[in-house]
């Protein structure tokens, strides 16, 4: 079988076509396109149908499971696929690592460094218990994330673009940072102790439900990531759809019931937008 793979400009990909046995699968059309052209690995490659001039139908995706014959109309020997450039992709699990390490360090140096000395601040820092605990919920927040990303969560998409790296990790980091700042701040005003209590303590029980409905949702996918959709059932997914994203905002509530600042807050406000 002859494989014609194009842009969407119509220019050959790959001069004069690729050649491949009658049997072969996305999977090697992919591979051979990075024989071909090594800088579109597998995971850069975004192969589809050609759509009619004019259509407004969403193009078909090839799935790299799949045998080329499935999309193939059986009048000729011959395919035309579109292809996509992705650009760089990096893992899941690197994506998340550096976008939630960055919130696993900055926040400390806040509350163990002389950081408010360098701003201009020569008073003297009284550390409070709840800045003290503040700490340790938040340490162990990330902490959990982490190791989530590299034994629990079961990606779907092997790969992410890279561009989502500096997007996400500028996120995480900015917000970590500005929270940070004004909780370990000299200047930060305790909030009552049963306050501190009553909002650590809810979101603590947030973050290990949290951390069991993942397990539940790790259940539903192969170690491959593959297993198709699947509507997630028991614990909390009884009463509402998401609930790890339900616990995950719910420990944050907790989180600055405990603190009350400003800025947790905002961040708070922002994890309730749509995305």
């Amino acid at each position: 079988m002859k494989v014609t793979v194009v842009s969407r400009s119509g220019r050959e990909v790959i001069r004069g076509g690729l050649e491949l046995s009658d049997s072969a699968t996305v999977a090697d059309l992919q591979e051979a396109i990075h024989k071909r052209t090594k800088k579109f690995y597998p995971a850069r490659q975004r192969l589809t149908l050609p759509l009619p001039p004019g259509s407004k139908e969403r193009p078909t995706v090839l799935n790299y499971k799949k045998n080329l014959k499935e999309y193939h109309d059986g009048n000729s020997d011959s395919l035309t696929i579109l292809f996509k450039d992705l650009g760089p992709q990096v893992s899941y699990r690197i994506l998340f690592f550096f976008e939630y390490l960055g919130p696993l360090v900055l926040y400390p140096l806040f509350y163990y460094f002389p950081v408010y000395q360098f701003l201009g601040y020569k008073g003297e820092h009284i550390k409070h218990p709840v800045q003290t605990y503040a700490l340790y919920y938040w340490c162990f927040h990330y902490f959990k994330r982490i190791m989530e990303t590299f034994f629990v969560h079961r990606f779907s998409h092997a790969t992410s673009p890279l561009s989502n790296v500096f997007r996400n990790c500028a996120y995480y980091w900015t917000f970590g940072s500005y929270i940070a700042y004004y909780v370990n701040h000299p200047l930060y005003t305790p909030v009552s102790d049963l306050q501190m209590k009553i909002g650590f303590g809810f979101g603590l029980v947030c973050q290990l439900a949290n951390f069991y409905c993942h397990i539940l949702l790790r259940s539903l996918r192969r170690p491959d990531g593959n297993g198709g959709y699947q509507i997630p059932s028991g614990f909390l997914f009884n009463i509402v759809t998401c609930a790890n994203y339900t616990t995950e905002i719910y420990q944050w509530l907790g989180f600055n019931i405990a603190t009350q600042t400003v800025a947790g807050y905002i961040f708070f406000s922002w994890l309730l937008l749509p995305s």
